[in-house]
């Protein structure tokens, strides 16, 4: 009992944080959602930050002109990665459709995913925390959680295995590929990644919704919550989603020292040249700089559109592999700097038909802090 009024306790420390960190003017908006969810106009570009120069119009019901929604999301193919918002907002009322939100942040710049979702979401959407809903034993950020955890989390949120889900991120094409991966591992194939995210879906039009104290805020703290008893060992429940590990779609520290004497995969690297080229410090205090021994780098940008932050088409994906001598034909494992965006590598690689590609979930942040494993830099 005292362990769950800690954490309800913790959680809503959280959001109440988030709020009263925003200005004035956004503390209003705040107060208002608190009383009543509505929907915003979409706008085109949107951050906690500029909440406040912002030119706000609310609408109590989404409507778009001239669009006529199908609901047909079994329609959609597995073999396809991402969807387009213009088919999310077709199929948003499908019963069994979940969207959620996986915005995900560096530090340095200074957004908080909670806040933003507080304040402007897909309407209906989750809240999916992705530092949250992870490994609990390990000081590595956001690791894979077991697969007891990941189903008492998931359940809490409301998601059964029968549900087609739709993962979007506030960047555009970021940290959702990583909760696209983590449904993958764990056995759930009907999931797809918004192409372009929030940004995408306001810019073409699509009304957001607020409500700071909808369903969904007691379902993501329930998913914490959930976490936490798991590996307390404590009773949760009730169990809505079944778990089926795919061992080959994730890797450890092990498998890669093995991979640089074996050269069974091909490893590919999804952090900037500079980094990988050890020309440039690690984000991380007390990480070498460097790439793991016959690793290629492939800067996750380079497989997004520079504008809408959309995924390129399989033609311009094809020769970006192809610069780089990474063959669809062999097997590939990919990694990045905290396993976030090694999974748009993953992503770019299934949309071109390749749908086994094993992420490091380790990555750079536990290899480069290892004293014995190998590390090498690029000639200047």
């Amino acid at each position: 009992m005292a362990s769950t009024i800690f954490t309800k306790t913790l959680l809503g420390h959280r959001f109440i944080h988030s709020f009263s960190s925003l200005t004035p003017k956004s503390q209003f908006f705040s107060s208002f959602f608190i009383k009543q969810p509505f929907c915003i106009r979409a706008i085109p570009a949107y951050t906690a930050q500029n909440i406040k120069t912002t030119s706000w119009t609310t609408r109590m019901a989404s409507s778009v002109v001239g669009r006529r929604a199908t609901y047909s999301t079994k329609s959609a193919s597995t073999n396809e990665p991402v969807i387009s918002v213009d088919w999310l907002y077709d199929n948003l009322k499908d019963p069994d459709m979940k969207v959620l939100d996986a915005s995900w942040y560096m530090s340095d710049e200074q957004r908080n995913p909670i806040q933003e979702y507080q304040v402007a979401h897909i309407p209906g959407a989750l809240f999916f925390d992705v530092d949250g809903i992870s490994d609990q034993t390990t000081k590595l950020p956001h690791m894979l959680p077991s697969e007891e955890a990941f189903a008492a989390a998931v359940s809490a949120l409301g998601i059964q295995n029968k549900d087609d889900l739709v993962v979007y991120d506030g960047k555009g094409l970021f940290s959702a590929a990583r909760v696209w991966w983590m449904f993958r591992v764990f056995g759930h194939d009907r999931v797809w990644v918004l192409d372009g995210g929030l940004p995408r879906w306001r810019a073409s039009g699509y009304d957001v919704e607020s409500s700071a104290s909808s369903d969904a805020i007691l379902k993501a703290s329930a998913a914490t919550e959930a976490i936490e008893k798991t590996y307390q060992g404590l009773s949760v429940g009730p169990i809505t989603f079944q778990t089926k590990f795919q061992p080959h779609l994730v890797w450890n520290l092990d498998q890669v020292k093995r991979n640089i004497e074996e050269k069974s995969h091909q490893h590919i690297d999804a952090r900037s040249k500079p980094r990988f080229d050890g020309a440039a410090p690690e984000p991380r205090k007390g990480i070498r700089s460097g790439h793991v021994p016959g690793s290629k780098c492939i800067p996750f940008g380079q497989l997004l559109d520079s504008g809408s932050q959309t995924l390129l088409p399989e033609a311009e994906l094809k020769k970006r592999f192809d610069q780089e001598g990474i063959s669809s034909e062999s097997p590939v494992v990919a990694s990045c700097g905290t396993g976030i965006t090694a999974c748009i590598l993953a992503l770019g690689l299934h949309r071109l038909g390749k749908s086994d590609v094993a992420v490091y979930d380790g990555s750079w942040t536990e290899w480069g802090a290892q004293s014995d494993t190998q590390v090498e830099t690029s000639e200047p």
